[in-house]
């Protein structure tokens, strides 16, 4: 099979189609279902999803909880300083991070927080832009506390806030309802969970719905568009995910339903667990590694049945990702990936973050 072109999965998207904020209710987003078997789509409410699930069925979730992790400081010259927390070293209070302005900033340099909440300092640069960053607080606590009181949420680069936007509505709704707050391991939210209500939860708990739990630490390469002119040559970015005992056993027989996965998050986590696995692991054995699977047409799924997930950027491996959902084992589901996204640009849905929803049967 000859290369993909990269250029299949470009689109062109109206700018204000992006949303730049979430709908008033977080079930009353639209909701374009895909049936495969019948090759239709159909136009609905999230708040309808328990019209196309059964008893049974096991929706599998990230419970990743998003870190405030976007800082600002000034540098003692007074110029600003943006700096994103994006994971802990080995180091103590030393975490990676992406500052600005990075050409500024060398090794060495020195940033504090105007009212003395922190300071950090430049301790390495690394290859990728980004740098080691040993932060100091007054009493001692870690920069993830900080983060908590007065970071702002990391949005994506599409949404855009000025710099002294309220933190609040994001604070609350750039955040599933069922992310696990003692695990703020996301730099960007599992999107396809921010439809979910306790309230709708409640409703699919009763209707005999399962839930199982995964946390898969999103990374900033989720935003990295393909570059290459072909899909093949892109090199995929890499996550940590981490599969309880309970999910496990939820992938394989008897399965008492379909297997949803909720986000291309969840389906990055299972697929490549059952690439290394074909039994659940001993025990109550979490599984801990890094997803480095690049999911693109033609693919095979061995772990999901449907599909939740949100309207991806053009040229984005996420859209590759549904490409291949849409119709496993051959490229055929690029071109219908292509109507559907024409056909919801023309009943205007709202894209990718705070947009709206698909559910692929």
């Amino acid at each position: 099979m000859p290369p993909l072109a990269t250029d299949q999965f470009d689109y062109n998207l109206p700018p204000g189609l992006i949303a730049q904020s979430p709908a008033a209710r977080r079930d009353q987003s639209r909701l374009l279902v895909v049936d495969r078997v019948s090759h239709t789509i159909s136009h609905h409410t999230f708040s309808d999803l328990p019209r196309f699930l059964r008893p049974g069925d096991t929706l599998f979730r990230n419970n990743a909880a998003v870190l405030p992790a976007r800082l600002l400081a000034k540098r003692p010259t007074g110029g600003q300083v943006e700096c994103f927390l994006l994971r802990p070293l080995v180091e103590e209070h030393t975490w990676r991070c992406l500052v600005r302005p990075g050409r500024k900033l060398p090794v060495n340099a020195t940033f504090t927080h105007p009212e003395n909440a922190f300071s950090g300092k430049i301790v390495d640069k690394f290859p990728d832009g980004s740098a080691a960053v040993l932060f100091t607080t007054p009493t001692g606590e870690p920069i993830t506390a900080v983060a908590n009181r007065l970071g702002q949420i990391p949005l994506p680069p599409y949404i855009e806030r000025t710099s002294d936007a309220p933190r609040g509505e994001d604070l609350e709704r750039y955040q599933t309802v069922y992310a696990n707050r003692a695990r703020q391991v996301a730099v960007a939210a599992p999107t396809a969970g921010l439809h979910f209500t306790p309230e709708l939860l409640d409703v699919l708990n009763t209707q005999g719905i399962r839930t199982a739990e995964i946390t898969l630490h999103v990374g900033l390469g989720t935003f990295k568009p393909i570059a290459t002119d072909t899909v093949e040559a892109h090199d995929i970015h890499r996550e940590l995910y981490e599969l309880p005992a309970a999910t496990q056993r939820a992938l394989f027989p008897p399965l008492p339903g379909r297997r949803i996965a909720v986000g291309t998050t969840s389906v990055r986590s299972i697929e490549h667990f059952l690439s290394l696995h074909t039994l659940p692991l001993p025990d109550s054995t979490t599984h801990v590694a890094e997803a480095d699977t690049f999911i693109f047409p033609p693919r095979p799924f061995r772990g999901v049945d449907a599909l939740i997930t949100n309207f991806h950027q053009p040229r984005s491996t996420l859209l590759c990702l549904v490409a291949a959902f849409l119709a496993p084992n051959s490229t055929e589901g690029i071109a219908w990936l292509r109507e559907i996204y024409a056909e919801a640009i023309a009943r205007e849905y709202r894209f990718f973050s705070y947009g709206d929803a698909m559910l692929i049967l």
